[in-house]
């Protein structure tokens, strides 16, 4: 029997590698297999012992003693409490520290940093200023690897209740909510891209299972991102306001003109925020001009000249940002902006530049939402009868569900959206007494197109 463990494990764990101790201890290479065989079916209680003693006597041997030691431990964790809880959750804080110690490429400080903490965090064992010093750290240090949703959460809140407290300053409040949510972004569009790659294998139905859970994994961290990113912008709250960050940006402008960085935050968070209408925001603007003549500088000169009056000023500005930029997810970033800005206005025009965002970006699923309430806001000028006003109604959900599938992060408000689209479209009764049922209804205002006609 240990033999058959001993080779099943080797097959297991070849990947992980397996050091000297294995020929010096060969109790330790067979209590190896024993407890992953166990572990493999989550029968953590039958795996502790052996896990144990590979543990405590040879602690290099294969990586998956703490793969699997982290899941032992969390279920010893989960089942005990008093002492013997705490005693596990000591076991398992130190399990984080050996496994950076003895598989320090694997092991790295931006995955295991933020463990430490959320495990402390869990169990009310640690303070908002370990909380943030921690996770700075970690952050600054290994950024490509600090990826843990509620970490990245956890970062910031801890910084927001630490300047409630008076002890942190606004401005790192902004830097680090610019950091995190810059983090976000790039993790959210790795996802975006890969599941952008499957869709059409999951539309025709040609998924492998392997390729099936890849998807599901991928949807799940997305809206987990998109989760996170909501709850920090409700955590940010009211520090954001003009009224705060106006005096901010005044008080800090002639120490930081010259930061690019700083400049191009600052004009970003106050156009995000509405607050363009304040001198504060030309002066930085023009410092940006200065410091920066991107494509996001036209994109703000446009706005100043639309709030003049000057419209064709304006969409001169803003086609040559389209025309400056060569990233494909930045450009669509600006055309998305500038379809913002038209949906008060001209909604054909917020439609081109929304679908302009989707063409450099098919995964920009707020261009997809923004088109959506765009066709739910012309109900009553689309159609005669009030059938087919309401039948836009239909084409809103349908676009804002596919927001949700581009960019699982959106999941959330694409579905509410959806439905509360769907609940104003024609009910059955309608359908049955208008004899619709299967049919095709066409837009022939500005909208255009047509959509199906559920059947009963």
């Amino acid at each position: 029997m240990k033999t058959k463990l001993y080779f099943t494990a080797i097959m297991l764990l070849g990947l992980m590698g397996v050091s000297h101790a294995q020929a010096q201890n060969p109790e330790c290479t067979t209590n190896l297999s024993i407890f992953v065989e166990h572990a493999k079916v989550k029968n953590y209680d039958a795996a502790y012992t052996p896990w144990k003693m590979v543990y405590d006597q040879c602690p290099d041997l294969n990586r998956a003693t703490y793969v699997y030691g982290e899941r032992i431990l969390k279920d010893k964790v989960k089942k005990t409490s008093g002492a013997d809880k705490d005693g596990f959750i000591g076991d398992l804080l130190a399990l984080y520290e050996n496994y950076m110690k003895y598989f320090p490429k694997k092991a790295v400080k931006g995955d295991m940093m933020p463990k430490m903490v959320l495990t402390k965090y869990d169990n009310k064992m640690i303070s908002d200023t370990e909380i943030y010093e921690d996770l700075s750290s970690a952050f600054k240090e290994d950024r490509d690897n600090f990826t843990n949703p509620k970490a990245l959460y956890l970062y910031f809140s801890s910084l927001v209740d630490l300047n409630a407290a008076g002890k942190k300053e606004l401005q790192e409040v902004f830097d680090v909510y610019d950091d995190v949510n810059e983090k976000i972004e790039e993790e959210n569009t790795k996802l975006t891209d890969r599941i952008a790659k499957l869709l059409p294998k999951e539309e025709a139905g040609t998924l492998t299972s392997k390729e099936k859970k890849q998807l599901k994994s991928y949807n799940s961290y997305s809206e987990n991102y998109g989760k996170i990113a909501g709850s920090i912008d409700s955590k940010l709250g009211k520090l954001a306001d003009c009224d705060n960050l106006i005096p901010l940006y005044q008080k800090s402008f002639d120490s930081k003109k010259g930061d690019v960085k700083w400049v191009k935050r600052a004009v970003g968070r106050m156009f995000n925020k509405e607050c363009t209408d304040d001198p504060m925001f030309k002066k930085l603007f023009e410092a940006q001009l200065a410091l920066d003549p991107s494509a996001d500088a036209y994109v703000y000169g446009g706005t100043l000249k639309q709030k003049a009056g000057d419209t064709k000023g304006a969409v001169a500005d803003f086609n040559k940002a389209l025309g400056l930029e060569t990233d494909a997810k930045k450009k669509s970033s600006i055309a998305y902006k500038v379809a913002t800005i038209y949906r008060r206005g001209s909604k054909s025009t917020a439609r081109s530049y929304a679908q302009k965002a989707i063409d450099a970006n098919p995964a920009n699923g707020k261009a997809y939402l923004l088109i959506a309430s765009l066709y739910a806001s012309s109900a009553n000028s689309c159609g005669k009868t009030a059938f087919e006003k309401r039948a836009i109604y239909w084409k809103a959900a349908e676009t804002a569900r596919k927001a949700g599938r581009v960019d699982p992060s959106l999941s959330g408000r694409a579905s509410k959206a959806a439905a509360s689209y769907s609940a104003k479209a024609p009910n059955k009764e309608m359908i049955f007494q208008e004899g619709m049922a299967g049919k095709t209804v066409t837009f022939s205002c500005w909208v255009g197109g047509s959509v199906k006609v559920p059947n009963l």
